[in-house]
């Protein structure tokens, strides 16, 4: 197919940056994609520090995502999947909770559990097999409570929110209170019902480098760091002007063009510790369940060609120097699993981990902003790899239309 004159600037070598330009080329066109630092990515991404491949905080691939679905080659990634369900710490004593259904192993485990009642294993029971058959329309469709309230009013107990739900759904939506939107709990859980939990054998960046070598005719403009667009032009901080017949933003731009600095963030914190001794499964999720852990969520972090590590994220906010909290999790690990922490590798500290959004929709209620301003990003519609996919998808089918007009 011949190459289209018009010109299409994307801000943005993010996931959703990544799949407007996918988008965008199947149709004929080539963008050029300007981005503030050195590679793709965006949150998704894998670096090489001290010697080893990192993730940029505790990241899974959820293979049920319609749209990674759609736009990934999930045999090339070669992914490593968790086994359903995780293990619970709490002073040296583990239990498992998995789903039986997907991995018979797991059903002695998870029916001896003492983390959980006979009554809240077959709630969970319940509401999987539901939220399977719920359509995605559906789910987003439903009116809107916090997470904790929905978990209560689904008559879950005290001692299994305790000791499961919250620390889970705390690892996933970043805020240990679950004040999250109830449509994206549900949504959530039906991803992990119909999929699995996965990581590429590379890492999480694997995913932002596969979308790129998918790319053949878009130019990447590294280190062009944007401080405004306006109709038909850009402008960088270094001064220069670029124009073009459509712009795609996956940054969020406040109504007179600047970046928005007030879209507000979830962070959290990701260390990445050598594993000197103890027993944690490389393919399963570890949950800290003791009210006053700030370590939330363990795993082996086991990258093709180099020693595991084992990686800890934490949630919870703290005032605790650097030094005191890297002391906090290595007590933490040793009494509560059992974990003898070696040398520390790094330490992410992510400010903007997940956009703190409410009023939670399937895709973005919103695309347009200005004649040829188009906006992408996974901040207007739900935190998620799925929504990042949908919204570049979406803005680019946009741009193509405007500029078929």
């Amino acid at each position: 197919m011949p190459e289209k004159a018009a010109q299409v600037i994307i801000i943005g070598a993010g996931i959703s940056g990544l799949i407007a330009a996918k988008t965008l080329e199947e149709k004929g066109y080539s963008p050029v994609v300007l981005e503030a630092s050195e590679t793709v990515g965006g949150r998704v991404k894998t670096s090489s520090i001290n010697g080893f491949k990192l993730d940029h905080g505790f990241q899974v691939l959820l293979t049920a995502y319609p749209m990674a679905r759609k736009h990934l080659d999930y045999d090339a990634l070669n992914l490593r999947y968790f086994r359903p369900g995780a293990l619970l710490f709490s002073h040296k004593l583990r239990s498992f909770i998995g789903d039986p259904l997907r991995d018979i192993t797991s059903f002695i485990p998870t029916i001896t559990s003492v983390a959980a009642s006979f009554s809240d294993k077959w709630k969970i029971f319940k509401l999987t097999s539901r939220l399977k058959r719920k359509s995605l329309k559906s789910i987003f469709a439903e009116p809107e409570s916090t997470t904790a309230e929905y978990i209560e009013n689904y008559g879950f107990s005290d001692v299994v929110t305790r000791n499961f739900l919250r620390p889970f759904f705390a690892g996933i939506f970043l805020e240990h209170q679950l004040k999250t939107s109830s449509r994206m709990f549900e949504f959530v859980f039906k991803m992990f019902a119909q999929g699995s939990a996965a990581i590429p054998n590379t890492g999480i960046g694997a995913i932002s480098n596969q979308l790129k070598d998918q790319l053949n005719n878009t130019s990447f403009k590294f280190q062009h760091e944007v401080v405004q667009v306006q109709n038909g032009f850009v402008l960088l901080k270094s001064g220069e002007r670029l124009k073009a017949e459509a712009i795609i933003s996956t940054v969020p731009l406040t109504e007179d063009g600047k970046l928005d600095e007030s879209l507000s963030w979830k962070s959290c914190e990701n260390f990445y510790f050598e594993f000197n001794g103890g027993k944690l499964p490389v393919n399963l999720i570890g949950l800290l369940t003791e009210k006053d852990d700030l370590a939330n969520n363990i795993n082996i972090h086991q990258i093709e060609g180099q020693d595991d590590l084992i990686s800890i994220t934490v949630v919870k906010k703290h005032e605790l120097t650097e030094l005191e909290l890297e002391q906090r999790l290595r007590y933490e690990l040793e009494t509560q699993c059992g974990i003898d922490l070696g040398k520390l590798i790094h330490k992410f500290n992510i400010k903007k981990a997940l956009p703190n959004k409410s009023d939670i929709s399937q895709v973005p209620k919103k695309i347009r902003q200005g004649d040829t301003i188009f906006l992408a990003g996974d901040y207007l519609a739900n935190g998620s790899l799925n929504a990042a996919m949908a919204s570049g998808e979406m803005a680019a089918g946009e741009v193509i239309k405007f500029l078929s007009n």
